[in-house]
């Protein structure tokens, strides 16, 4: 029986561990790394080559639309996504390119699923994944950020629709997220971060802290911090000064080509 090399990628322990025990009763499944956040994964997925991926959409730093992105085409294993989001949410995955796992992982669904990856292998032509399924899974993913293009702010007793591209940045404290735009400040109905970056065009905006979720195009200056780290100074009317995590600085010194 051919091994079906697979990877799991989650930032929860748990989660990793759950599915890694439902996978093991399949026998054809195996496991060849297990990674906490996409930068793994994309090393992981360089160094093993695997048939499979199940990627976890919500992730700090670099979540699962980024990690597609990094990997490339040439590379790209079949993916499993694997979401708290509801089937609504959700519903743009349910196509014959990929699938999707919703949280917590049930083992029946996990079976169909793996079923699934079974039979899209075995079609496999020589050499490569099925013709133009990366393709449709950028497609899917890019009309998915198409239907994100407005969000809903709490400005005092009010809620005000917001283009997605006016956020300059957005901040977590006390489990409240606040976001910032040129003209207002106003608090997200999002639980975290995590779940406000996944409606988000993931070129645009970066998770640089786990604190902190910025946009890109409207850094105005980056200041030389400690231990060669930066902050980031917004163009909110406050001139915001955001941090840059260790693990984000490689990334945008890599960018900006610093």
């Amino acid at each position: 029986m051919k091994k079906i090399k697979t990877l799991i990628v989650d930032d929860e322990p748990l989660a990793r561990e759950r599915l890694a025990t439902l996978l093991a009763n399949e026998p054809d499944i195996e496991i060849v790394a297990q990674c906490r956040d996409g930068e793994e994964a994309v090393t992981s997925v360089h160094d093993h080559a695997p048939d499979l991926m199940f990627l976890d959409v919500q992730m700090p730093q670099m979540n699962g639309f980024e990690v597609i992105d990094a990997v490339g085409p040439e590379r790209m294993p079949l993916v499993i996504f694997v979401t708290a989001y509801d089937q609504h949410a959700i519903a743009a995955f349910d196509v014959n390119a990929v699938d999707y796992l919703l949280k917590p992982v049930e083992p029946n669904r996990l079976e169909t699923t793996v079923d699934r990856v079974r039979r899209r292998i075995h079609s496999e032509r020589p050499g490569g994944r099925p013709a133009g399924e990366l393709d449709k899974v950028l497609h899917l993913l890019g009309d998915r950020q198409d239907l994100r293009e407005q969000l809903a702010l709490k400005v005092g007793d009010r809620f005000l629709l917001i283009q997605a591209d006016e956020v300059v940045h957005a901040s977590v404290e006390d489990d409240v997220i606040t976001v910032e735009t040129n003209s207002l400040s106003g608090t997200s109905n999002y639980r975290t971060l995590d779940e406000l970056q996944a409606h988000l065009d993931p070129t645009v905006f970066w998770r640089v802290h786990r604190s902190h979720l910025v946009n890109i195009n409207k850094i105005k200056e980056i200041v030389p911090w400690f231990s060669r780290n930066f902050l980031l100074k917004m163009r909110d009317p406050k001139g915001t000064e955001i941090p840059v995590s260790r693990s984000q600085t490689k990334r945008l010194r890599e960018y900006l080509r610093l």
